[in-house]
């Protein structure tokens, strides 16, 4: 099979950072990288440019982490409660989940990525839970809400 070193100019999942020298397979690069500007073919001229496009890295890198840590400040200070229907002996329709989360914290003024939100199940009982929130590689927060009845609870029948 062929393969093509690359030198990538963008951050790509799986693959590498800007300024990272790369060994793909030749029709990925040909088909993907090249033409959405992601990347280019690796010769002795493109490899000067590692140096500014690895500053370039470590300049977003910085900025990235800085701006977790201050989202992780901000969310250990939110309380989020949300309010489910419940039947008799207060057992919940359905189940809450990220989604219901997600919703809560962009209403509460937090814009985040519905993806970061880590829960391990969806939460099917009353009381107060947590979700795990990764933000960076290196930050993560967890983060507690209450599920709470919006309609009183009713005792279960014998």
């Amino acid at each position: 099979m062929a393969h093509s070193e690359i030198l990538l100019l963008k951050p790509v999942d799986g693959l590498g950072a800007e300024g990272d020298q790369v060994k793909v397979r030749a029709g990925y690069a040909r088909n993907f990288l090249l033409p959405q500007g992601m990347a280019v073919p690796l010769t002795v001229s493109n490899r000067k440019q590692v140096e500014s496009l690895k500053k370039a890295r470590g300049l977003r890198e910085a900025n990235e982490l800085n701006g977790a840590q201050e989202m992780a400040a901000k969310l250990a200070k939110t309380n989020i409660a949300i309010a489910v229907k419940t039947g008799e002996g207060g057992k919940l329709f359905g189940a809450v989940t990220t989604n219901h989360i997600h919703e809560k914290l962009v209403a509460a003024g937090i814009e985040i990525e519905k993806r970061r939100l880590h829960l391990g199940e969806p939460v099917k009982t009353l009381g107060k839970h947590e979700v795990k929130i990764k933000l960076h590689a290196d930050v993560s927060v967890e983060l507690s809400f209450d599920v709470v009845s919006e309609n009183p609870i009713e005792p279960a029948q014998a």
